[in-house]
């Protein structure tokens, strides 16, 4: 049987000189492994995270391996349009510019329909799209203010497309944030700032083991058609690649990372 493991990919200094902000980027999910793989391609960082201690543990452990100058962090949640302006004007305060934004921040969760409350409806789609809209609103104004063009990443979801019980709430703000993608794009065209997201299936982290059963994981990796989950450093990857002058002629998209079969 082939082996479908994947082989990590080292830097080639495709974002050197770059500063990039990142959500939701503590810890070892997507946002943690976007933040790596920025600084390994030469990039200079700004992290934000809801949860500060996990946060700064993470900036103190990038730091240490890629320097106290490369890498900065600062707590944010995506629902507070305050704390939201102070991560963006940190970057620039710290690094200088602005030049990358990777809105990874989401929130998901498992219920039914008929038993989802007014209230965990609106939670779910406050993190996942209305943070996705605060901090690209936010970006687009630090882009035009500078007049330096840039990126900007948005993290969606292959749920956006494919229906999945008990995620009415989730799939609903992934769609939105294809759709906020597909817009932001056309509006900052005139800027000389591309807009992207990333669509992944199941990449795997200690995070999502705890929210998520393991039935229903066996049942989502069972439909990987590589037999087996996404490194999160792989979804990083192509988040890397549209940040990159490798997708110069891209804007409004949104790439599947997934291997799934239906």
């Amino acid at each position: 049987m082939t082996d479908n493991k994947a082989q990590y990919v080292p830097g080639h200094g495709l974002l050197d000189g770059r500063t990039a902000v990142v959500t939701a980027a503590a810890g070892a999910g997507i946002g943690g492994a976007t933040a790596r793989r920025l600084l390994e391609e030469g990039a200079r960082i700004v992290i934000g995270d809801a949860h500060a201690r996990r946060l700064k543990e993470t900036e103190q452990a990038l730091a240490a391996e890629f320097g106290a100058h490369n890498v900065a962090s600062l707590p944010c949640d995506v629902t507070d349009e305050q704390q939201v302006g102070a991560l963006f004007a940190l970057a620039t305060r710290v690094h200088g510019r602005l030049d990358i934004v990777v809105n990874n921040a989401g929130l998901g969760g498992t219920c039914s329909l008929v038993d989802m409350t007014d209230e965990q409806w609106a939670k779910v789609l406050d993190v996942t799209l209305n943070g996705t809209f605060r901090c690209t609103r936010a970006a687009l104004r630090a882009f035009k203010d500078s007049g330096r063009t840039g990126v900007i990443v948005n993290n969606a979801s292959v749920v956006g497309w494919r229906a999945q019980a008990g995620q009415a709430h989730y799939a609903a703000a992934k769609a939105g944030v294809m759709a906020l993608t597909r817009c932001a794009a056309v509006e900052a065209a005139g800027l000389g700032v591309r807009v992207n997201a990333v669509a992944p299936s199941l990449a795997m982290h200690p995070h999502l083991v705890k929210v998520t059963s393991a039935e229903l994981l066996e049942e989502l990796t069972a439909r990987e058609a590589f037999g087996r989950h996404a490194e999160p450093w792989e979804v990083a990857n192509v988040i890397v690649f549209l940040a990159s002058g490798y997708s110069s002629y891209l804007t409004g998209e949104v790439v599947s990372v997934s291997s799934q079969r239906a």
